[in-house]
């Protein structure tokens, strides 16, 4: 008999916003749970930067993920920080064959967040369009 290890990954949104599923302090609730994991050897901890808002004329972060990354020892990944490894999940969805797309410097599909966190399991998650060979639209 052959045994697997199998790793866990974690991925945490604790400024979201969805569905009614907020948090009062989602400073505290991220920090806490960044530190709690460290015990668990979890092979990565991936969270969901704050969106950015708009203040007059400015557009700014008025919070960010910095100290839980300083508190998780392991590998971490941020949507929308890029300090560490980069998520690109709204790109994925939409281009199926991102890094090939990258690689050529072809045009992106943009995703629509309308289908975003629906229960419908294919509009907006498996039907955008592959590139077809030859196709290379500028960006």
């Amino acid at each position: 008999m052959k045994f697997e290890l199998i790793r866990l990954r974690v991925r945490l949104s604790p400024f979201a916003n969805y569905y009614e599923a907020s948090d009062s302090n989602p400073e505290d609730l991220g920090l806490y749970m960044a530190k709690a994991l460290n015990k668990f050897g979890i092979l990565y901890l991936h969270m969901v930067e704050p969106r950015m808002i708009t203040v007059g004329e400015k557009t700014e972060t008025p919070r960010c993920l910095r100290p839980m990354r300083d508190a998780f020892e392991g590998t971490f990944i941020a949507a929308g920080g890029y300090d560490d490894l980069t998520a690109y999940g709204r790109w994925f969805l939409s281009n199926p064959d991102l890094p090939q797309r990258f690689g050529l410097d072809a045009h992106l599909n943009k995703y629509n967040r309308s289908t975003f966190y629906t229960p419908d399991p294919v509009t907006g998650y498996t039907d955008y369009p592959f590139l077809q060979l030859g196709d290379k639209q500028a960006k």
